[in-house]
């Protein structure tokens, strides 16, 4: 998420930001359009979900979501009563949890507005960098077990699998072998480089891999020898990609461990269910 929609959205949701009954909130009315849903009845699903969350947590709906009912102009001196409710943060932040934030940049936003306490802006965009991190992360994972199942029904075995996977990241990283860069990166010997690597290097893996799976299928490529030869030609065009950029993966820094970043984000979803609990 690039850093002037970040600006543009923490200052929508700042300025939206009211007191009502003394109590920091935030109107249903305007969330629905800075969440960017088109349509009441639809916002008005994924609030009643988000209520159901909170009552599974303990928490009393009515302290969250305060329904009230406010008069608004119609044209030519008319007014109608319109349905509202005053959401407190944390009502907010199970909206964006039960909202889809895998469409909507304002979902995955606000998941990470509404979660930070202090709601400054460099923590909110440290937290959406870890939380993009975690998910290349597993989308990589995903990618090399997919790859993985590919090419055992076409005569590769777990060992030929991690000769695969090693000659692709030699090809990657400029002739240096998985082993060199742990090394490099002071990567813990029984730890997969993968988990130390930046968000950019995680998803170019990722990429390569993907193009390897759809190319052995499209190919019909069966064996240890032609898969690796695949393997390798599709690193390498990333590489080629990256260095015409300018970027040379095996010069990027290390990244903090993953499951340390992991580690922090389940303890702040913690942090928030017991402060809201007091």
């Amino acid at each position: 998420m690039k850093k002037e929609l970040i600006k543009e959205l923490f200052k929508k949701f700042e300025d939206a930001s009211y007191t009502y009954n003394g109590v920091e909130c935030w109107s249903a009315r305007e969330l629905q359009i800075i969440l960017g849903y088109s349509q009441w009845r639809n916002f008005k699903n994924v609030i009643n979900k988000a209520k159901s969350s909170c009552e599974k947590a303990g928490e009393k709906v009515n302290d969250h979501f305060a329904e009230f009912s406010k008069m608004v102009d119609i044209g030519s001196g008319a007014q109608k009563s319109l349905e509202d409710i005053a959401l407190t943060r944390y009502a907010c932040y199970l909206i964006a949890q039960n909202g889809d934030g895998t469409t909507k940049v304002e979902i995955a936003f606000a998941q990470t507005y509404f979660a930070v306490q202090s709601r400054k802006q460099e923590i909110i965009e440290q937290r959406l960098l870890d939380i993009a991190r975690i998910s290349a992360r597993e989308k990589l994972s995903q990618s090399e077990k997919k790859l993985s199942g590919i090419i055992f029904e076409r005569g590769v075995d777990n060992k030929g699998f991690a000769i695969i996977h090693s000659k692709g990241d030699q090809a990657l990283f400029g002739g240096k072998t998985t082993n060199d860069m742990k090394i490099i990166l002071q990567v813990p010997y029984n730890r997969p480089l993968a988990d130390f690597l930046p968000t950019l290097t995680i998803k170019a893996k990722d990429f390569s891999t993907e193009m390897t799976s759809h190319n052995v299928v499209d190919k019909n490529l069966n064996g240890i020898t032609q898969i690796s030869k695949e393997h390798i030609e599709n690193n390498t065009a990333v590489r080629k990609m990256l260095n015409n950029r300018g970027i040379k993966p095996e010069q990027l820094p290390p990244a903090e461990d993953i499951k340390k970043v992991e580690r922090r984000l389940d303890s702040e979803e913690k942090k928030i269910l017991k402060r809201k609990k007091k």
